[in-house]
């Protein structure tokens, strides 16, 4: 049997970092179409009248790009090769696998689909890998939870397509060679993240398979793939929308739909007890009853937001107490949705609610994007050692400024400050897995505000952060940290004590954007004496 290459593009080289100053525009850029590419908005007026119907459109549009990932040109830019070997060995029986890690879905889903591409081409079976670490950063039970359930799904879903599916209980490093050698895999396809741990995960798995085993990353999460869109650090949204906006005619395309594989190997039953067994994160910290996970959950939640809240983001979405935001983030972290596809659907309606349909995208592409860009081209990422030379002397300069008051991790992970709208939106944080957007800036601010020092406000805010909300641990919430402790992405403003030209929030300010005591009310925070820290 011939067996073909799977090199679709040589690895793009990484530039140094440059350090350089530069300052905040909201200047919107026009996007270029450098090929034709399938439609992304309609030219009528969507109606869905439910949400099967609107789960049927989804699966429409796919059958309607192509039949199959064969059918579909893919954009070989996606894709780079992390091994040596670039050719499937002659003789392998085990197939392919897509070893799934920052994507957890099936369709929709670049990686899978460049996987099944190139098992069909040389008539393989296809499996999907997950690989279960038992703890993870400050991942609570509550993550696990939410990731497990969509793993659920995606069993399904993999035993409806004739595609295998193996969660191995362990690290990658050890776990997938083994499973590689075990099972006479002849390639492995991975998607991609930019923070160290999932990074140095693939590193060792490089480093492990075996050296005749091509292996090959997709980014599956980003539009327009990192790699692609630049080179290096940006700085501000304003240096990389352009770079992004001018290539989403050649990136933002519908999906083609993965099909049933005509090549089947059958997968031993997933034991999820065994799997809720092996974890050992924080327990205390449950599941909450909002967001349920999976990409149908993700898909009802979408369609939720495009029916019923899209027409209100543009004006409201800065106001905790309006219903206006798409609410999709945990399902984007898992994976469990694809960002794209979110896009893809939301500039159907463009037509009807074109400011919005904007915001939606600066926000879901231009500003993602740029907080991936962040994290990967700045190894200090979570640290003040990775915020701009103004912002950390600022900041240094006015380290030994008086707190008052200055409160203990304690106070804050209880919500007993003397704040009440800052302890509501962490009551919310601590029960509901969520905060809303605008009060995370204020949140964080006042964290730096109230501690000894901007490394132990910093610190603290991403403990938080990744302990409660259900989209922890991922570039947007570092990088919010980061804008709000350190000033990344922002300008210097008016010099004050403990913040320097670090940008300041107050609690009259949000007074002035939205209605206070009423998100205060529905979330019962109360006001503590500035003494009670004990």
């Amino acid at each position: 049997m011939k067996r073909t290459r799977t090199k679709e593009t040589q690895p793009q080289p990484q530039k140094k970092l440059k350090k350089e100053k530069e300052t905040e525009s909201e200047s919107e850029s026009s996007s270029n179409n450098e090929e034709e590419v399938p439609s992304t908005s309609s030219k009528k007026s969507v109606v869905h009248t439910s949400f099967q119907e609107f789960l049927t459109h989804l699966q429409h549009q796919r059958l309607a790009t192509a039949s199959n990932i064969q059918e579909f040109s893919f954009k070989k830019k996606r894709v780079r090769i992390l091994s040596k070997v670039i050719d499937v060995r002659e003789g392998c029986r085990g197939g392919v696998v897509y070893w799934m890690s920052r994507d957890g879905r099936i369709q929709d889903n670049w990686a899978l689909l460049f996987a099944q591409r190139l098992a069909l081409k040389l008539d393989l079976p296809l499996a999907v890998v997950f690989c279960l670490v038992p703890k993870f950063l400050n991942a609570t039970l509550r993550h696990y939870k939410f990731m497990l359930g969509g793993l659920k799904e995606v069993e399904k879903e993999c035993r409806d397509l004739n595609i295998g599916f193996h969660l191995l209980l362990g690290p990658a490093r050890e776990e997938l060679p083994k499973f590689v050698r075990d099972n006479d895999i002849g390639a492995v396809i991975c998607d991609f993240a930019p923070l160290r741990v999932p990074r140095q995960w693939v590193e060792d798995v490089t480093k492990g398979l075996p050296k005749d085993v091509p292996f090959t990353q997709v980014d599956a999460h980003n539009i327009v793939p990192l790699w692609v869109a630049s080179d290096k650090q940006e700085y501000a949204a304003r240096t990389i929308r352009n770079k992004i906006n001018s290539k989403l005619g050649e990136y933002l395309t519908e999906f083609p739909v993965v099909a049933k594989h005509p090549h089947g190997k059958s997968s031993a039953k997933i034991n999820w007890t065994s799997a809720y067994e092996m974890l050992e994160c924080d327990k205390s910290v449950d599941e909450v009853e909002w967001a349920q996970p999976g990409y149908n959950a993700a898909c009802r939640q979408l369609y939720e937001f495009c029916t019923r809240r899209l027409g209100k983001f543009h004006n409201q979405r800065n106001n905790p107490t309006a219903d206006a935001l798409s609410g999709l983030s945990p399902w984007l972290h898992f994976g469990q949705i694809s960002a794209q596809r979110c896009v893809l659907e939301v500039k159907r309606y463009a037509k009807q609610h074109k400011a919005s349909t904007e915001a939606f995208c600066e926000e879901t592409i231009v500003r993602r994007e740029l907080a991936d860009n962040f994290c990967y081209y700045n190894e200090n990422y979570d640290s003040l050692k990775g915020v701009t030379s103004w912002a950390y002397q600022s900041l240094d300069a006015h380290r030994k400024d008086p707190r008052d008051p200055c409160y203990k991790l304690e106070d804050l992970e209880t919500a007993r400050t003397y704040d009440d709208l800052w302890n509501s939106a962490q009551l919310q944080l601590v029960k509901e897995g969520k905060m809303h957007g605008f009060l995370r800036m204020y949140w964080g601010k006042k964290i730096l505000e109230w501690t000894e020092s901007p490394e132990q406000a910093l610190e603290w805010t991403i403990l938080l952060n990744d302990k409660y909300s259900l989209d922890g641990r991922d570039p947007n919430g570092y990088v919010g940290c980061m804008w709000s402790i350190g000033g990344i992405h922002d300008t210097a403003w008016k010099e004050r004590p403990i913040f320097g030209k670090v940008r300041y929030m107050n609690y009259q300010g949000c007074k002035r954007k939205f209605d206070v005591n009423a998100f205060v009310a529905r979330y019962g925070g109360k006001v503590y004496p500035k003494k009670d820290k004990k």
